[in-house]
């Protein structure tokens, strides 16, 4: 069922597009499959409004056993739909709902993907492969930490196994955050810190901070996939 379909039967007694009425309309087109001996279904309640649609499954999980396709339709362009999504796919998967997914942007199906692989990935749903974890600019910072992650990101973007990259922008902090990631840097005075396993193994000018930490990352991938008895290239920058 989908909040811009329901019948207006249904609408009239629920007075709008509640969980409830979607819920009723749903449970009703599936007694029509099981009369006539068809029980191999599974549910999909949608709604544009994340809250509508947590609500919805929830009420519905209570009330049935089939297996649920979760989703926020006409979740909208990206800046807005990926976070709608996030939201409404998220708490539902934490709370154990929901058996298959569908990421619904005004984008290029390909970004639908992305979106929806980010969301099983932040719940350890899937397995992680670029983590790539920095902090907000605050007083202690020494360099620009918007402008160093986002370089960060894009170089390692090709980054094939589970890692965690840690971008912090001072060397006060720094290392102790980035302590549980694989490997990160602490960035302040005109210099970086190189981090591996939260111990610093090397000091690079702030202009090699990104090829630095390129050149390490790699080198701890090699290292996972030739654990894993993968021989998959590295990344090249």
């Amino acid at each position: 069922m989908n909040g811009g379909s329901l019948e207006d039967v249904v609408l009239a007694k629920h007075g709008g597009v509640t969980p409830e009425a979607l819920v009723e309309s749903a449970l009703a087109e599936v007694r029509l499959l099981e009369e006539v001996g068809f029980f191999d279904t599974k549910i999909s309640v949608k709604h544009s409004d994340p809250w509508t649609m947590i609500q919805t499954y929830r009420l519905l999980a209570e009330r049935c056993d089939y297996p649920l396709h979760l989703g926020v339709t006409e979740a909208g362009p990206p800046k807005t739909g990926i976070t709608k999504s996030a939201v409404g796919i998220g708490t539902l998967l934490a709370e154990g709902i929901g058996d298959t997914i569908r990421v619904s942007l005004s984008a290029d199906p390909v970004e639908e993907v992305k979106a929806g692989i980010a969301i099983l990935e932040a719940l350890h749903l899937r397995e992680r492969g670029l983590d790539v974890v920095s902090c907000p600019s605050c007083g202690r910072a020494e360099v620009d930490v918007y402008t160093l992650a986002e370089q960060v990101q894009s170089a390692l973007e090709g980054i094939d196994v589970p890692l965690r990259v840690a971008v912090m922008g001072c060397v006060v902090n720094g290392p102790g955050e980035a302590r549980e990631a694989d490997v990160g840097v602490a960035a302040g005075k005109g210099k970086g810190q190189l981090l591996y396993k939260g111990q610093v193994v090397a000091q690079v000018p702030e202009d090699q901070i990104v090829s630095g930490l390129l050149d390490l990352a790699n080198e701890v991938a090699e290292e996972i996939r030739r654990e894993r008895g993968s021989g998959r290239p590295s990344v090249i920058a």
